[in-house]
């Protein structure tokens, strides 16, 4: 195949607040495979409130000027020496988890999630706000029929992490699960809970979301710091809000715990013992996914249909998408249209 010299791509050039202009489109060389690498065009690239972060300068960059995105969608192009399993025309995703040692205790127990060498898409190095992207090909993921590209980006990082922290949250069986916050990954997690059984009620702010959240199945939705008609065995926190933490403490019955989805957090303000932790409730971080965790979850959405609601942008508009993402404008998920 060939392929152009040249692409168009985001980079992260001034972190800070996104009407400062953080972002800067450019034209960089495509990348070229080395050992055990796939060059992959981007189809679509989902926008995760990572990015935003990356962006802003919430999450300090690891490498000047890095391409952000991590919910991408591709087609295999070129291989690099020794890759084998996989040939150009391939459809592969490629999500948040790139790289980890594989000889570290966290590794070798199964939580490579938690391996101290572990990079990152769009963070260490360059992701799909772009139209080629490098992914290590042990890191490539499968993707399950029956849905469009836009639909799968989601499935790469919200499905997923969202997947994990369910996994944290300790959804008893037939459960009473809050969900606080309902944006990309929260609204594919409680689908994936209630197919399960649990009774799932959601807090947010935004009355679109709300809506969305009762045609999704939903038991109930209310306001973000709103407490929940019943007592709840597991609540997971997926907006970045950390005063959110003690209405969600505060709803869990004896015994409940709290997973906590995001990778950033603003200050949680302090606790009162008896109102928010005694009788044995718990809070849990939730840090990535592990290579495990991903085929489980795609696996499921490829016997259990979800319905992923998207708002489309075309690449160029990258930076329009994380700033609607800012304000609270997306009801679902953004994705990007590389093609």
């Amino acid at each position: 195949m060939n392929l152009p010299t040249t692409m168009a791509a985001w980079r992260v050039t001034r972190p800070g607040p996104m009407p400062s202009g953080p972002l800067e489109l450019s034209r960089l060389p495509v990348p070229r495979p080395v050992a055990g690498e796939l060059l992959v065009r981007v189809l679509v690239c989902g926008v995760c409130r990572t990015d935003l972060h990356v962006a802003e300068g919430d999450l300090p960059v690891h490498r000047q000027g890095v391409t952000p995105g991590h919910e991408v969608v591709g087609e295999v192009v070129a291989l690099g020496p020794d890759v084998t399993g996989f040939a150009a025309g391939d459809r592969v995703g490629i999500a948040w988890l790139r790289e980890t040692c594989g000889t570290c205790r966290h590794c070798l127990r199964g939580r490579e999630n938690l391996c101290p060498e572990s990079r990152y898409t769009g963070w260490d190095a360059d992701g799909g706000y772009a139209e080629y992207a490098i992914v290590p090909a042990a890191y490539a993921l499968p993707l399950p029929g029956g849905y469009t590209d836009d639909e799968l980006a989601p499935l790469l990082c919200a499905g997923l992490i969202g997947y994990h922290a369910l996994a944290r949250a300790e959804v008893p069986e037939n459960g009473r699960l809050g969900i606080y916050g309902f944006g990309g990954s929260a609204h594919l997690t409680a689908q994936v809970a209630i197919a399960r059984g649990a009774t799932v009620h959601v807090m947010t702010r935004s009355a679109d979301a709300r809506k969305l959240a009762l045609e999704l199945g939903a038991a109930s939705a209310g306001e973000a710091a709103d407490p929940p008609p019943e007592p709840l065995d597991s609540a997971i926190l997926f907006a970045p809000a950390g005063e959110l933490v003690l209405p969600a403490l505060a709803a869990l019955d004896r015994g409940g715990t709290l997973a906590i989805a995001g990778i950033h957090l603003s200050d949680v303000p302090p606790l009162n013992y008896q109102q928010h932790l005694f009788q044995e409730r718990q809070v849990r971080s939730v840090t990535a996914n592990t290579r495990e965790d991903a085929r489980e979850f795609l696996d499921f959405a490829g016997t259990h249909h979800l319905s992923v609601s998207t708002v489309p942008y075309a690449l160029p508009y990258a930076d329009q998408a994380l700033a609607d993402l800012a304000a609270d404008r997306v009801n679902g998920a953004a994705v990007l249209r590389a093609g």
